[in-house]
């Protein structure tokens, strides 16, 4: 029999590791034709980074090295093979993944180890190849490769995808790790393949050849249950358009919830949701948020600047129906989220703070942002489209969320990606002030630092969200404050990564864990209660001299004191957390006032982190904690009163005195 070895390297989150789904479909398929089931044998895939060179000696004998190919484990990959071939000449290697280029020009000058690279879908090629391997090794016969010699016509794509035997229920996955080797394994899942939209920035649309194909509904079942059964944590679904679908996906919502419920996993499901979200999604979410494995619904929009929709070919939903939706996800319990990509070509400093203002008058849940990148095989990479935009870019390392710092250190091979710096539409500078103003609204507007402030005087003095924070950034440029020092951290920060020397940031008092700017900058101000509060009420006093305004000093007390009444903190532990206030600030927030009403009120809520351990508290107020925004309470989900609590050998039941919903 002959070797396959393969690789498919990730990096560990915490515990967590993603099993090689991808090359556990392509050896289903290869398995399932009965003149290649027991000419092969499928080592173990190479999953570990850490394992590089003693992946590199087990290949001494391999005849195929197979490497599934990624943003973050291009380098890793290319020096397994280029290692591999030196020790073993005589091994054919394949190189696969949404990381292998359309264009192979100069490819196999720089990468002279690399034998074939599969384009497009690998289930039919790797079959084909194998076959070919075994007769003549005459690759002209397989569709959809390029050699150093020859590319081939483009192999058809799967419309049936029931011909790909699922790596799941053939239980072929656990051939290829060790399933007790002591990590969590995460799984990637596909309920259908394909996307019909063509935005420039990504290559899913060109990958998948734009039709949406699914899988059928009984296969998808049962994998829901094999995840059940195997003690799946996590389900990453890679849906272009969860939802797409509705009746069916609501099928998979309610097996998801009900496999959850019953067995205990899997703990989250998370994926790609429809773009143009609309409101047939929301029985889906509710059918995942009864079961507890929501991590919350996208509302993606990118940009919300119309000439650089164009430009991407990218088609949001308008404004009106994104603030109904948000509403509507928002009363039904749902966390909500935002994503912008900051450097799309079009887009100019005045339309991104636009952008930023729309998104903060429509209140979403959570603002997620990030660099764009330029991906090998999206139409963003075209040199015709390159050069219409000017698009100039830097190579720097990929960003690695919430990664162990001290893993990170240990891996002697950097991954990077092609970020954007420079467009025809705005300069390097500015990128830099984009960036700046989306960490600000995801930071203080977002996570909650400044979000009842910035409410208060646009609701009284009609000052929008933008020129607040146009007002604090001249704040932080007068005045020395903690503040001003969080911005500088941020403007060296953003500096270091915008010239490729990385995105990693980590706060030592938080833990080992390379923590997102926004997060780290609210895990830095947030904690001592006292200390925020007076140094807001500092700037507070700069914009209202700034501005003219003559808020009542006791009224502006008493909104700090609110402000942090809400943010989560390790100032206050306890589970109840209650306060009195000169205005009824609930009633002014909830129902959009446009005048203060000093009516003395007691607010109350249960606290959603009473973890005493410093690090712990971090992670699950803000890591773990963030989706479901246990960085703060929303003002409507505070009570009045005290609560009437029962006592017994301990408490029994905590009672609010004028609402039944006790859900935070």
């Amino acid at each position: 029999m002959y070797k396959i070895y393969s690789s498919q390297y990730n990096y560990k989150y915490g515990n967590q590791i993603h099993a090689p789904y991808s090359l556990a479909t392509l050896y289903a398929h290869a398995n399932s034709i009965e003149q290649l089931k027991n000419q092969f044998k499928y080592e173990k895939s190479f999953i570990f980074r850490d394992n590089l060179e003693e992946n590199i000696n087990q290949c001494h004998d391999a005849n195929i090295l197979l490497c599934s190919c990624y943003v973050w484990n291009w380098e890793i990959t290319t020096l397994l093979a280029k290692e591999v071939k030196k020790l073993n000449p005589n091994c054919l290697i394949v190189f696969g993944g949404p990381h292998v280029p359309e264009d192979t020009t100069g490819f196999f000058e720089k990468y002279p180890y690399i034998d074939i690279i599969v384009h497009g879908e690998g289930e039919y090629t790797l079959a084909n190849i194998l076959e070919v391997y075994l007769k003549d090794k005459d690759w002209s016969n397989v569709k959809g490769i390029s050699t150093k010699k020859i590319r081939t016509l483009p192999q058809e794509r799967i419309n049936d995808l029931s011909e790909i035997p699922s790596p799941y229920l053939t239980n072929l996955i656990w051939d290829l790790v060790d399933k007790d080797c002591g990590v969590d394994w995460d799984c990637s899942w596909e309920t259908n393949r394909g996307c019909p939209y063509e935005c420039t920035f990504c290559d899913w649309g060109s990958a998948t050849f734009t039709k949406v194909r699914k899988f059928v509904d009984d296969r998808l079942i049962k994998e829901i249950e094999w995840f059940a059964d195997n003690k799946m944590r996590y389900i990453d679904c890679c849906d272009a358009n969860f939802g797409i679908f509705q009746d069916r996906d609501l099928l998979i919502a309610k097996k998801l919830k009900e496999q959850a419920l019953e067995k205990g996993f899997p703990k989250k499901f998370g994926t790609a949701w429809a773009k143009n979200t609309t409101d047939k999604i929301l029985p889906i979410a509710m059918e995942l948020k009864e079961g507890n494995i929501l991590g919350g619904i996208s509302l993606s929009v990118q940009s919300l600047d119309p000439t650089t929709l164009k430009n991407i070919k990218r088609a949001n939903i308008k404004f009106d129906k994104f603030s109904d939706l948000t509403e509507t996800f928002r009363n039904n319990g749902i966390p909500t989220y935002t994503e912008i990509i900051i450097g799309l070509p079009g887009e100019t400093i005045q339309s991104f703070k636009k952008g930023l203002e729309t998104i903060a008058q429509t209140k979403v849940g959570t603002l997620l942002w990030g660099n764009c990148s330029i991906l090998p095989n999206a139409p963003m990479n075209i040199p015709e489209y390159r050069e219409k935009f000017k698009i100039k870019t830097i190579r720097s390392p990929v960003k690695l969320r919430h990664v162990s710092m001290e893993y990170v250190k240990k891996q002697k091979i950097t991954e990077f990606e092609e970020i954007v710096c420079e467009t025809s539409s705005f300069t390097f500078e500015e990128l830099k002030e984009m960036t700046l103003y989306a960490w600000a609204f995801s930071a203080f507007q977002n996570l909650g630092i400044f979000e009842y402030f910035s409410n208060y005087y646009n609701q009284i003095h009609n000052l929008s969200f933008i020129s607040f924070y146009e007002i604090f950034f001249e704040y932080c440029n007068s005045a020395e404050s903690i503040f001003s020092k969080e911005v500088e951290i941020v403007m060296n920060h953003l500096h270091d990564g915008f010239t490729g020397k990385g995105w990693d940031h980590i706060e030592p008092e938080f833990g080992d864990i390379n923590w997102p700017i926004d997060e780290a900058s609210w895990l830095r101000l947030v904690p001592d209660t006292e200390i925020l509060e007076k140094e807001s009420r500092k700037f507070l006093e700069f914009l209202e001299a700034k501005c003219n305004f003559e808020t009542a000093k006791n009224v502006l007390k008493d909104l700090v004191k609110f402000q942090g009444f809400l943010l989560t903190s390790r100032s206050h532990l306890e589970e109840i957390k209650v306060e009195k206030f000169l205005v009824d600030w609930k009633d002014f927030f909830v129902h959009n006032k446009d005048k203060v009403e000093q009516i003395e009120k007691e607010y109350y809520f249960k606290n959603p982190v009473t973890e005493k351990d410093k690090i712990l508290w971090g992670c699950q107020a803000v890591f773990w904690g963030r989706r479901a925004r246990k960085y703060k309470v929303p003002s409507n989900k505070i009570y009045e009163n005290k609560p009437v609590i029962e006592f017994g050998s301990n408490i029994q039941e905590i009672k609010p005195a004028h609402s039944s919903n006790w859900d935070l």
